[in-house]
């Protein structure tokens, strides 16, 4: 046993995410927190009103890629 232990992943849609991932990414735009999405396979920023795309366990932190957030997924 080498000791190492497996990160921890939060599996969604489009792949796992490693959940220390998440913990270092800020909203590219606001510098603000985000909020994984496991049903849409997304990393929410409310405040930029933007979700980003996970794919393949990969997120795509392009604000072009970015799908904007109707305003009751705004709401906190």
């Amino acid at each position: 046993m080498s000791g190492r232990r497996e990160p921890t992943r939060l599996r969604g849609e489009t792949g796992d995410i490693d959940i220390r991932v998440l913990e270092l990414l800020a909203c590219p735009l606001t510098k603000g927190p985000l909020r994984y999405d496991r049903d849409r396979g997304e990393l929410v920023s409310r405040l930029a009103r933007l979700a980003y795309p996970v794919r393949g366990g990969i997120p795509i932190m392009l604000p072009s890629e970015a799908r904007e957030l109707t305003d009751d997924e705004a709401r906190p």
